[in-house]
């Protein structure tokens, strides 16, 4: 039998990263049933930790956001996995492993899903730089970037107010932003509990949500998404993949296994769609038409022209219009879905690369590898390996 493993999980009890993360945790010690748990439900500064130094513990899973836990953790010389926002103090000199979100995967994804919307005008709502939270500056310019090489200008807002304390002065500020930016457009907020502020002064202030502003957050907070009006749509980080990865990887350590790897970028699991972005930002009713058409058919492999003689319209007057309203072709769109499509199955699904390309509209595996590695950066299998961490 093996014996029972100490291990304490120093994390921060306030933070919904931080919880999800304990469940992928909890999710590996309920199957390995041989750990016994030190854990304490406090904010991370309030955190009163064991006496590292005469602790006889075998491992710690913990946030390096809070100066003093990372300190005093490093020093410890226990076996040790970290996680946090990817800035902050954790020192990769020590060779402890640690996940962090894989911010610039996190804002490509809100990007492409408020293209796909076909929006025109954009923007991101972060916060004031700080030395934890390099990841809202760092989302803000891939999300910009993004959208950049769409061919569109994203305007950025920080805010001046570092707590919601002072409500009405931020309020004030980000209403007069909002108000000043070109309408419909889509908009990325840093977290989900910036874009619940964002929803609620588009209440306040009689903006409708989505039709004027979509706004798309971060971290799936169920609770935060559901009380927002309307109901938030919000990119899933992989928080709980960390968690339960991280219990994984402490194991072996504890084992007297090394790391691989030291620092471990987090894939997200992908956009849980909501109200607030469930539009399609398109006047043009025939283009709306041959948006749904595709997304419906793409996969069984609808061609261009099919698109065209359904909408009763010419191939030049659907294109021109099409492309007026969406910034792509229809093939493009066409081609869209599918990798989107194949994406999805390659992340989510044990199915086999071939019976992928098959799904999804694809004639082989080969032209469908080498259009997903341009579009995505690696070849599928890659792909898997990386998002099955």
């Amino acid at each position: 039998m093996r014996r029972v493993r100490h291990v304490a999980l120093i994390y921060d009890a306030r933070q919904l990263y931080d919880v999800k993360v304990m469940a992928g945790v909890a999710a590996y010690v309920r199957k390995v049933d041989t750990w016994s748990v030190y854990i304490e439900e406090n904010s991370l500064a309030d955190q009163s930790l064991p006496d590292l130094r005469t602790w006889h513990g075998d491992g710690i899973i913990a946030d390096f956001d809070d100066p003093r836990v990372a300190a005093q953790v490093t020093a410890s010389k226990i076996p040790s996995v970290g996680f946090g926002g990817g800035f902050g103090w954790y020192d990769p000199a020590s060779r402890i492993p640690y996940f962090h979100p894989n911010n610039r995967a996190i804002a490509r994804l809100a990007a492409e899903h408020l293209l796909d919307r076909g929006f025109h005008n954009f923007a991101y709502c972060g916060y004031p730089g700080s030395i934890v939270n390099g990841w809202s500056q760092e989302r803000g310019r891939e999300f910009a970037g993004r959208v950049g090489e769409a061919g569109f200008e994203c305007r950025a807002y920080s805010g001046r107010h570092r707590s919601t304390r002072d409500w009405e002065g931020f309020r004030a500020s980000l209403t007069q932003w909002l108000a000043s930016l070109p309408k419909p457009v889509g908009l990325m907020a840093a977290d989900d509990k910036r874009a619940r502020q964002v929803l609620e002064v588009c209440r306040l202030a009689g903006v409708q949500v989505p039709d004027e502003v979509a706004v798309i957050g971060v971290d799936n907070d169920e609770m935060l998404c559901q009380l927002s009006h309307p109901s938030l749509s919000s990119v899933e980080s992989g928080a709980w993949h960390v968690g339960h990865e991280a219990a994984a990887l402490l194991d072996r350590l504890m084992s007297g296994k090394r790391p691989r790897k030291h620092k471990l970028l987090v894939v997200p699991e992908g956009v849980v769609t909501r109200q607030s972005t469930d539009v399609l930002a398109v006047d043009d009713a025939e283009v709306a038409r041959a948006v749904a058409m595709i997304r419906d058919n793409a996969a069984v492999g609808i061609t261009a022209q099919e698109v065209c003689d359904a909408l009763k319209l010419s191939r030049s007057t659907m294109e021109l219009r099409f492309k007026q309203a969406m910034g792509r072709t229809l093939f493009g769109e066409i081609r869209r879905v599918q990798l989107k499509r194949v994406e999805s199955l390659v992340r989510e699904s044990n199915l086999t690369l071939k019976q992928i390309a098959a799904q999804c509209g694809f004639a082989s595996v080969q032209h469908m590898t080498t259009l997903f590695a341009a579009r995505f950066g690696s070849p599928p299998a890659a792909y898997r390996r990386q998002a099955s961490f």
